[in-house]
């Protein structure tokens, strides 16, 4: 449903119940921007967020992939060996930095980003309940705080934490939490939470509050974010490895325990470690996940498939080329080859029953590269990783969210109060995250299964989908770019054991280029250009019905370069994926909503522009995680924000009172 009018009732004693939200700080539906604002300019051309450098694609293999090929594809699950475990259209999830969470989600638990709840609700529509976690490296020095100026939920204050991010620690205050759970009354949200770990003088606050405020809505609590990598951040003494870990997660359970509102069984994660300085099974072997067996909701590990640390922030390694490396994510070995240090693990993970999670992951830690981590071939990767995720028995991933100053989020708000309502930038991953709902679906039942059709070709992997125990759909990449023709290919689709129907859809995930980051669209639709995004797809709904051969039981599908396509095989339980009237008819959240005046404090526009987390004089307005963003500035122009207070809203009024 489009929001027509929200409304917040909090009480002033005690902990407030979060029923619904005020959602606004956006220029009122009718009201256009007069000018271009310098804070834009500036963000276009200074921020990693909005690089437009492109890297030109690869050459076309020769020799290349056959360009026509049968796929036999057994149409029970029964009669096929090694599919993945059931998962939820939900499988994408998102790693949000905690630092970020109060320029992501919203200012406070009253103050929510229209953008951000549009970009949720497409997954909630897709996929069902979509997980995201607020953490990362500055969890782990996190601390609560009584308040915070300007009804602020989240600061960050200037504090050495010693990693490579040069991440300052962060102040949070108990409307965070009701922030969260506001969310999670609009979409359906659950939230993974972090314990800090930075030393054993342990803060509970946000388990506590966590839990009495999120309710239902709480997944459990991460104890420990990269552990494996503490010493080299100076978090803990030299020879300090696995086994203190494992007891220090086990001293972390005592003090949890002694806490009489914590219900602390099956509520943790861990190990969480970036398989840095330690492979999993160095904490396998202190017997972690025995003993703790009965504390922990699932098992977990943090790992990307490269870094550009060395570029970034002038470490000892050589620096990354990303022009040399694009080559990497664009074939089907570098997903198989990434995971193959979890096998073991999600099979552990499997034989004790619990879930098994990648915490955290995008393409390169430290921010991603520049013309690779936006692009649609990363958008072609992280399909092609979740997928192969889902068939190596894991329960989700988390993509990885930073502040202005990374290439690879999925989402990114704006530097600064833009005025106009459309106003957050889509990363070509997040239609990744969308794709794999759509893929997956809401049924919970959905299994993996990794075709290796083609002779197995790197260049067109492909994959069956089961649902409900029978071959539901099928995916098919083409990883190369070649705008001759010559490396368009037809799969044709053999259903054994079942007949064909009359006819498939279609839907392909399109660009001309795997280097492309703009001109990219799912099924004829796009989130639209940097900058100006609300949330909602647009253009027209473009669904290929292909017609199948009924006398050869076959459907052959084409497919060009470069390109994914999802191939539905039957016409039940899907149609509002196919269907744009149902499409259009997702929850949506209106952008066009304002504050009163008379009830709101100033902040200099300037300083909100460009403040992006290192070294602002006022570090409430920092948006970053890592060093090397740009200062805030110093102009007295004003821009209003959000307070608790009585706020005009579209054409009606809410009012919250508080006092």
């Amino acid at each position: 449903m489009r929001l027509s009018f929200f409304a917040l009732l909090l009480s002033c004693t005690g902990f407030r119940q979060a029923i619904a939200v005020t959602v606004y700080g956006q220029t009122p539906l009718g009201q256009t921007a007069s000018g271009t604002s310098s804070a834009t300019a500036s963000a276009q051309t200074t921020y990693a967020a909005y690089n437009d450098t492109l890297i030109a694609p690869p050459s076309v293999p020769h020799p290349g992939p056959a360009t026509a090929f049968t796929l036999n594809i057994q149409y029970t699950n029964t009669s096929v060996s090694g599919l993945g475990v059931p998962v939820h259209g939900s499988f994408w999830g998102f790693s949000i930095e905690m630092s970020v969470m109060n320029q992501v989600v919203g200012h406070n638990s009253t103050n929510l980003q229209p953008p951000f709840l549009n970009l949720i609700s497409n997954l909630v529509q897709r996929g069902g309940t979509v997980y995201i976690r607020s953490g990362g490296n500055t969890q782990d020095y996190a601390y609560m705080v009584s308040e915070l100026p300007n009804y602020r939920c989240i600061s960050k204050q200037g504090q050495s934490t010693e990693n490579p991010t040069d991440t300052p620690a962060v102040i949070y205050t108990e409307d965070f939490f009701y922030m969260l759970a506001n969310v999670s009354s609009l979409v359906d949200v659950k939230w993974f939470l972090g314990i800090p770990f930075n030393d054993t003088d342990w803060r509970l606050a946000i388990a506590e509050y966590g839990e009495v405020i999120l309710g239902d809505h709480l997944v459990g609590f991460q104890a420990g974010n990269e552990p494996d990598l503490y010493v080299g951040h100076g978090h803990r003494p030299q020879g300090w490895g696995p086994a203190n870990y494992t007891q220090e997660f086990g001293e972390l359970i005592s003090a949890l325990e002694d806490v009489p509102t914590l219900s602390v069984q099956h509520r943790l994660v861990g190990p969480s470690i970036a398989t840095g300085d330690w492979t999993p099974e160095d904490v396998w072997n202190t017997g972690f996940q025995t003993k703790y067996r009965n504390y922990l909701y699932a098992l977990a590990v943090e790992h990307y498939p490269d870094d550009n640390c060395a570029a970034m922030y002038g470490t000892d390694a050589a620096a990354r080329i990303p022009e040399e490396i694009f080559h990497n994510y664009l074939n089907h070995t570098a997903p198989i080859s990434f995971l193959s240090l979890y096998m073991n693990s999600s099979a552990l993970a499997q034989s004790l029953g619990l879930p098994f999670y990648m915490l955290e992951t995008n393409t390169a830690s430290c921010g991603g590269f520049y013309g690779v981590s936006d692009s649609f071939g990363a958008a072609l990767w992280a399909l092609d990783l979740g997928l192969q995720m889902a068939y190596s028995n894991f329960t989700g991933g988390l993509l990885h969210v930073g502040g202005q100053n990374v290439f690879y989020n999925p989402f990114t708000p704006p530097p600064a109060s833009m005025s106009a309502y459309s106003e957050f930038t889509v990363g070509t991953v997040f239609y990744s995250t969308v794709i794999l709902a759509e893929t997956l679906g809401s049924s919970g039942t959905a299994q993996v299964y990794d075709l290796l059709g083609n002779n197995a070709s790197i260049y067109t992997p492909q994959y069956a989908i089961y649902e409900q125990g029978t071959l539901a759909k099928v995916v098919l990449f083409n990883y190369i770019t070649d705008s001759s023709g010559a490396s368009d290919y037809v799969a044709t689709i053999s259903p054994q054991g079942s007949n064909v129907p009359s006819s498939v859809r279609v839907k392909y995930f399109s660009s001309a280029s795997v280097s492309n980051k703009q001109d990219v669209t799912w099924a004829g639709q796009s989130f639209g250009a940097a900058l100006e995004v609300d949330g909602i797809l647009r253009g027209d709904l473009n669904i290929t019905q292909i017609p199948c051969d009924t006398t050869a039981n076959t459907c052959a599908i084409p497919v060009h370069a470069p390109a994914f396509a999802l191939v539905f095989m039957t016409d039940s339980g899907d149609d509002y994926l196919t269907d744009e009237k149902s499409l259009s008819a997702l929850s949506t959240f209106a952008t066009s909503v304002t504050t009163d005046a008379r009830n709101t404090a100033t902040v200099a526009e300037e300083v909100l522009a460009t403040s992006n987390g290192m070294t602002g004089k006022d570090f409430e307005f920092d948006a970053s995680t890592s060093e090397g963003s740009v200062s805030s500035g110093g102009v007295e122009s004003t821009s209003t924000v959000g307070r608790i207070g009585a706020w005009v809203v579209g054409l009606s009024v809410v009012i919250v009172l508080c006092t």
